[in-house]
């Protein structure tokens, strides 16, 4: 079947939603060859990607992940977003988890190890002394304990290890970087995505728009973070009540300052989770604590804790300042073991 959806895409034509979910599915099922797989991810690179395709992908990628079952009832938070944007920030969606986790939004977060940056979420959080590797059995009540679980790719999407190899060869970033924050286990319908790619966030919304989503913020930083960014504009695209909209927002315009971009740059991950600390402490009010204020609000926002974005991020500010983001990040790191065996 490959070799006939490959000859399509050569000929310059896209594929429909259940071609792209039979895809998936072959690659997922380890039918897929190597070769198959890299020219697959090279042809959508350099063509782009549609909506109809990365739904069928993200479909099958759901159906193929390890379920997760979650017992609150309240909106559920994820602030896993795309990587690839190369700027070698710390990991500001793990610190922003933390901060949003302390003001009782639950965030169940999905990530991986470093691919395309220095540090990924899971590498940061084994640094900071917080559980990685954790049970479908140990989320739900971790979320419901403490306000916040890691769901590890690799456990929860274990048929990905087909396209592990190619994906690595082929060392840049791809539609899968696209698909990682479309399939979270625990299906969150409530999302903070940074993307490394503005071009993409009406596709992604849209995507998330079928795939039942109910208020997402896409953003993209001018300068190319993927991240709400305090070293440029960002823009904006916000799925909210099944609706679209696009809008770009300043630091300024939510009370923060503006920043160089070697203000957040780290090199390992033993730098980021320090920068992390430091924040949370309350050492550290530069430009990491101003950029984890402004994603942290965002997540905030699309939590239902706050009524608007700047309400969210002045929110965050408190959490900070209290210390309750910190004594929160304490206890979940003296309770690590109660929580991956939750």
């Amino acid at each position: 079947m490959l070799k006939e959806i490959l000859k399509k895409l050569m000929d310059r034509q896209s594929l429909t939603e259940q071609e792209s979910y039979q895809v998936m599915q072959e690659i997922l099922s380890g039918r897929a060859t190597d070769a198959q797989i890299s020219s697959l991810i090279s042809i959508l690179t350099f063509r782009g990607v549609e909506v109809e395709e990365l739904t069928g992908m993200a479909r099958a990628m759901r159906e193929r992940a390890t379920p997760v079952r979650l017992a609150v009832n309240r909106p559920v938070v994820d602030t896993c977003g795309t990587g690839g944007d190369g700027a070698k920030t710390f990991n500001i969606s793990t610190a922003s988890a933390i901060v949003t986790a302390s003001g009782e939004v639950p965030v169940a977060k999905h990530g991986n190890r470093a691919a395309s940056s220095l540090s990924g979420s899971a590498d940061v959080l084994e640094v900071l002394g917080l559980p990685v590797e954790m049970t479908p059995a140990a989320i739900s009540k971790a979320l419901e304990r403490f306000n916040m679980c890691f769901m590890f790719a690799p456990i929860y999407h274990q048929a990905m290890k087909y396209a592990a190899g190619p994906r690595k060869e082929i060392g840049f970033r791809s539609v899968f970087n696209l698909l990682g924050p479309l399939t979270n286990p625990a299906l969150t319908k409530h999302q903070v995505i940074g993307l490394f790619d503005d071009g993409y966030s009406e596709k992604v919304a849209r995507t998330l728009q079928r795939l039942g989503a109910e208020h997402v913020l896409i953003v993209a930083g001018e300068d190319g973070l993927d991240e709400l960014s305090v070293c440029a504009a960002t823009r904006v695209t916000e799925l909210k009540d099944g609706r679209i909209n696009r809008f770009t927002v300043t630091p300024e315009e939510t009370g923060l300052r503006r920043h160089p971009l070697r203000a957040i740059q780290v090199e390992t991950p033993q730098e980021s989770a320090k920068l992390i600390v430091d924040v949370l402490s309350g050492k550290n009010k530069g430009a990491a604590y101003d950029i984890v204020c402004f994603n942290a609000g965002a997540a905030l926002y699309v939590g239902q804790k706050a009524p608007t974005l700047a309400q969210g991020v002045e929110l965050a500010k408190t959490l900070i300042d209290s210390g309750q983001a910190y004594r929160h990040y304490q206890l979940m790191k003296e309770n690590k073991e109660a929580i991956r065996y939750a």
